[in-house]
């Protein structure tokens, strides 16, 4: 890896968990982070570890994080060379990007011609197609409610029916019956149309079971597009991911060759830099088929970065720059090494319909030791704000195997401890816990099939443990104190990383 930083300053255009990874990376090339917020996040997590932090106004994400013009004036305030926008939020925005290309700004993401190539899954079916990248039999074109249901008859049920410019599993729907097909039709329109302002839909033959494999890229502004292999995301609900690992116990390294070509193929196709993922669906029959691009770091980067050694946000940062993969990765041995599996940690309540919780986080504390990692966006003391995405935190490990890394992750999850409002921790546990995800066999369906999983006790902590969470947070350092500069919205640097701020604390020491 090159040793110069590639920037002196970047502004990082989102919050909580990821923006704290981007400050820790950015801090260990040497560049400063500036940061930007809402106004009910001024004590956020990510604002506390910046260099520099600038408030947008507002509560809302349309108000603050949503916001182009308030994101560019910041950068331009504080002087930002680049900006990083992780992911969600306006991180796949091709307009942002050429925002902050037309502000004389480096963003740290694709271009976005090339952005624009992949964003819808229309428009990413058609250019897997013309790469020679596997699809699923379907259809490329909004026919009208009519002609996608004579389409789906043509091809056979199941079908999956898609929003078009979508993503995150908004507007998509698994039809197993032709009389279903109209009325799947019309919700998924009416969520398009809310979530992305498009209600334009496709239809595809249903795969399944199945299983969710994603192939990591990286490629740099010199035509050089690098395979970082495959991660696992079977495990979903409502096509949302829960868990995902690296690598995937049923792809072997001739899979691994051949779908890391076929994307591969696809991003050279379309002139694309910087980190992205190329998702497909795997068949019992060990057939693959294209999903679509994700072109922006990915929730579970991480895990990717356990089992190849590589860090993607450096990697993001030098690209960006103009850096050579060639030189950048040289002498680097990319083939994964030992397994890594992530938990999502989610404010939402699993046994009562995973309803997203908001509210004061009375006490926090997060597993640590050898082959784990948490990449977390809150402390004790914090409120948990109703505006935006549920993920608190992101617990990884990373073992010698697959077995040892679920033993690893249960005990893991056994330490984690999130008192005043609902999570889905112990959810995880059971999920982990459990045989079918012990011995790999998975599916995207599994968690429907298997509601007992999120079955559990809905009532929270009692009134002496949060009591004793209460005592225990007064008379160790407030995760919210520190006096730093950025926490008050100057540009002062010097900052003190969250982290650093919060008191020790074992709870029931010596019982587990």
């Amino acid at each position: 890896m090159a040793k110069n930083p590639p920037f002196r300053r970047v502004l990082i255009a989102n919050r909580g968990e990821i923006a704290v990874r981007i400050t820790r990376g950015l801090r260990e090339l040497g560049i400063e982070s500036v940061v930007v917020h809402s106004d009910i996040d001024t004590r956020c997590a990510h604002v506390l570890a910046a260099d520099h932090a600038v408030p947008l106004g507002g509560n809302t994400a349309a108000e603050s994080y949503l916001d182009i013009g308030k994101i560019l004036a910041a950068a331009k305030r504080t002087g930002a060379e680049a900006i990083h926008p992780g992911y969600g939020f306006l991180s796949e925005n091709s307009g942002f990007a050429r925002a902050v290309r037309d502000a004389g700004l480096v963003f740290i993401g694709p271009k976005p011609e090339a952005m624009e190539r992949l964003g819808g899954k229309k428009a990413a079916r058609e250019e897997a197609i013309a790469a020679g990248v596997p699809v699923i039999p379907g259809t490329e074109q909004d026919q009208g409610d009519a002609g996608l249901i004579e389409f789906g008859k043509k091809i056979g049920m199941p079908v999956m029916v898609k929003a078009s410019a979508g993503g995150g599993g908004r507007g998509m729907r698994m039809v197993e019956r032709e009389q279903d097909l109209a009325e799947a039709l019309a919700a998924g329109r009416r969520e398009a149309k809310a979530s992305f302002g498009d209600d334009r839909m496709i239809l595809e033959r249903a795969v399944f079971p199945a299983r969710h494999i994603e192939i990591q890229l990286i490629g740099d502004q010199h035509g050089h597009v690098v395979s970082l292999h495959e991660r696992e995301c079977s495990v979903q609900r409502r096509h949302q991911k829960v868990l995902e690992e690296a690598p995937s116990a049923v792809v072997d390294e001739a899979l691994r060759q051949r779908m890391g070509a076929a994307a591969i193929s696809l991003a050279k196709r379309v002139g694309y830099d910087n980190a992205g993922t190329a998702e497909f669906l795997l068949d019992p029959k060990g057939n693959f088929y294209f999903l679509e691009v994700n072109a922006r770091l990915q929730v579970e980067h991480p895990v990717t970065e356990l089992v190849t050694g590589v860090d993607l946000v450096h990697l993001q940062l030098h690209v960006a720059a103009g850096g050579k993969l060639e030189q950048l990765l040289a002498g680097r041995d990319l083939r994964p090494r030992g397994h890594a599996i992530e938990a999502r940690i989610c404010a939402e309540s699993p046994e009562t319909g995973y309803i997203p919780a908001a509210g004061l986080l009375r006490l926090v504390r997060e597993a640590e030791g050898p082959g784990v990692r948490v990449d977390s966006g809150v402390y004790s003391g914090w409120e948990v704000p109703p505006f935006y995405d549920s993920m608190l935190a992101k617990l990884v490990v990373h073992a010698p195997d697959r077995a040892t890394a679920c033993a690893r992750l249960s005990q893991a999850l056994r330490e984690m401890v999130y008192l005043g409002i609902p999570t889905n921790v112990d959810f995880l546990r059971r999920v982990v816990d459990d045989e079918a995800f012990r011995t790999a066999n998975i599916s995207t369906d599994m968690l429907k099939h298997r509601p007992d999983l999120a079955a559990g006790p809905a009532s929270g902590p009692g009134d002496y443990t949060l009591a004793a969470a209460v005592l225990c947070q007064a008379l160790g350092k407030s995760g919210g104190a520190g006096g730093n500069a950025a926490a008050t919205g100057g540009d002062g640097a010097g900052s003190t990383a969250v982290w650093q701020t919060l008191g020790g604390f074992r709870l029931f020491e010596g019982t587990r």
